[in-house]
């Protein structure tokens, strides 16, 4: 059976587009569930396959541009989206000490990887069997 991440990509890898330029959040900051601010989307992990977005690339934690991680937040996490912000149910330490992502050295997630973090926001892999995409929050 092939592996059912490996078309995982960055969006900005490829030549995809979003197809609603609006539905586009890389550049806004994420807000946490206390209100908080959390980071900022830097990228879109997409399946090619299914072009479908699953995980938001997220610079988490630093000051100053020290100390700042790239951590993957997946899309089922995002409760609510506006012009400015992406919010998710999670608190921004939770969000901090996720897996550290560096698209440097794996520019394509591979499935341990992922499947440490849905595990660390406790939710089943996009792979996994009764696997439901989330609806678009709406605004």
């Amino acid at each position: 059976m092939a592996d059912e991440t490996a078309t995982l990509v960055r969006l900005g890898d490829t030549d995809l587009t979003l197809a609603n330029e609006v539905d586009d959040v890389r550049g806004r900051t994420v807000i946490d569930r206390n209100g908080d601010e959390t980071g900022e989307v830097d990228g879109l992990v997409i399946d090619q396959a299914e072009r479908k977005v699953r995980f938001l690339e997220v610079s988490s934690g630093g000051f100053l541009g020290m100390g700042k991680k790239q951590v993957l937040i997946p899309v089922d996490t995002v409760t609510r989206v506006d012009e400015e912000h992406v919010y998710v149910d999670k608190d921004r330490a939770h969000v901090a000490s996720g897996p550290v992502y560096d698209p440097e050295l794996t520019p394509e997630p591979e499935r341990p990887y992922l499947e440490d973090v849905y595990g660390h926001y406790g939710l089943m892999p996009h792979w996994g069997s009764g696997y439901i995409y989330p609806g678009y929050p709406f605004r």
